[in-house]
């Protein structure tokens, strides 16, 4: 798998100071500065802690079964902003050659919201997913395309695309106890897919692009 994140601080030398404190107990394979420089913090063979309590996909242990890259954004703390395009020249360029030397599926590059909804809500909403699926990285489907069959329910589709469904152990349903697991399902969705409307309800849109994503990820 590929996890993206953003660092959620205000700085490069901040973020990096902090991937590179063991302290911290935070890490990532790679950290990409806005200006397009790309770090390299971890060994692809080796296991970095950047996706926490998370899962995909059936994979509960998604360290041991990914590369964590951190793109330098101050995240919405402090001053969200989009990603330039130096910094995703490079990510796009660090992205095709570890899909190409580790057999990557499409379905397997993820953002860290994906993976821990409602815990993570990074890359957000202004990563640029179709911009990536149009260069062969991950799945960007076209959200219009309706073949007006019904393919199961809104949350069997969600479990088909990867996410967690909420209190179902064996979908990752032991990761999402809160209250909110649900909307927070949802809303990763939505950051993701359908940008525009981060609602976290499950309305008609909502509910059409489920079943457009779950098609192309089945």
């Amino acid at each position: 798998m590929l996890v993206f994140h953003y660092t959620g601080m205000e700085t490069c030398e901040t973020a990096l100071q902090r991937l590179c404190d063991p302290r911290a107990e935070v890490s990532a394979h790679l950290l990409i500065d806005e200006d397009g420089t790309a770090y390299r913090l971890v060994e692809n063979g080796k296991r970095a802690w950047h996706a926490g309590a998370s899962y995909w996909r059936g994979e509960a242990d998604i360290n041991s079964a990914s590369i964590g890259i951190e793109l330098v954004n101050p995240g919405h703390e402090f001053g969200y902003r989009v990603f330039p395009d130096a910094q995703i020249d490079t990510l796009i360029a660090l992205s095709l050659a570890l899909i190409s030397q580790y057999d990557i599926p499409a379905t397997g590059v993820v953002g860290h919201s994906d993976v821990a909804p409602g815990r993570k809500s990074d890359p957000g909403e202004l990563f640029p997913w179709e911009n990536l699926a149009s260069c062969g990285i991950g799945l960007w489907p076209d959200l219009a395309v309706n073949d007006g069959e019904e393919h199961g329910t809104p949350w069997e589709s969600l479990t088909r695309i990867g996410y967690a469904s909420p209190g179902d152990p064996h979908c990752g349903g032991d990761l999402l106890n809160s209250e909110t697991a649900i909307s927070d399902v949802i809303s990763a969705f939505q950051t993701r897919f359908t940008p525009q409307n981060r609602s976290g309800i499950l309305d008609d849109q909502t509910q059409s692009a489920i079943s457009a994503v779950a098609r192309a990820f089945s």
